[in-house]
């Protein structure tokens, strides 16, 4: 048995519960496929009507595949690129070039780990602070949706009312695609369409609907 959260919006704001379900060992796809549909009918157990979608590589629905974070680019960089060059530690960074060298180089990158406490993000010239927690990474990734989707893609979103990333463990890391989809739904939901927010009104919507439970 394993244990992960899905994300989902309720009373306005983005919450997450963690349900238990059967884990399929191995690297293979289908066996992330497996753990997938497991964790997605607990979920469905739990709430009733309920249409989770597992936004990730290892989605079996092209939205949840092209929602992921890997699929997702800025200006032709892609996300991981992106928030692991805008980091800025104590004795250095940003370290631009890691915009340029495959993504799992960039995450790998030894000054990232040699550099003292992370201070901030530089993006574009401004700082993003290290509270709200996610709140850069979330930022990129809506900044990402709102410059390569449709109008008609981006409504789609609101077909699903669960999300969920097989890949991320809350003891592990804090970032996740699936809050970051969540959080897409409720920006749509409310306006009835993606607005382009800037620094300043995300990091303040952020304060205001989104709730960590913990992680």
């Amino acid at each position: 048995m394993a244990n992960r959260p899905a994300f989902f919006v309720r009373q306005g704001n983005v919450i997450s519960e963690t349900y238990s379900f059967e884990w399929y060992s191995g690297f293979a796809v289908s066996q992330k496929q497996k753990s997938v549909r497991s964790l997605h009918n607990a979920i469905i157990k739990a709430n009733i009507n309920a249409k989770p979608l597992e936004v990730s590589t290892k989605s079996e629905e092209a939205a949840g595949i092209k929602l992921s974070a890997f699929n997702l680019k800025i200006n032709s960089n892609t996300l991981e690129n992106i928030f692991q060059s805008a980091k800025v530690f104590e004795n250095g960074g940003p370290y631009l070039d890691l915009l340029d060298v495959p993504p799992k180089e960039a995450k790998r990158d030894k000054r990232l780990h040699s550099s003292g406490n992370l201070k901030a993000f530089r993006y574009q010239n401004e700082d993003f602070p290290l509270i709200p927690q996610t709140a850069f990474y979330d930022f990129i990734y809506i900044t990402a949706i709102k410059k390569s989707f449709t109008a008609k893609e981006i409504q789609a979103i609101l077909d699903y009312d669960f999300f969920t990333d097989i890949e991320f463990n809350p003891a592990k890391s804090i970032n996740t695609q699936a809050r970051a989809a969540a959080i897409l739904r409720l920006i749509v939901g409310e306006y009835g369409y993606l607005p382009a927010f800037n620094k300043e009104e995300f990091i303040q919507y952020h304060k205001e609907h989104v709730l960590y439970d913990g992680f």
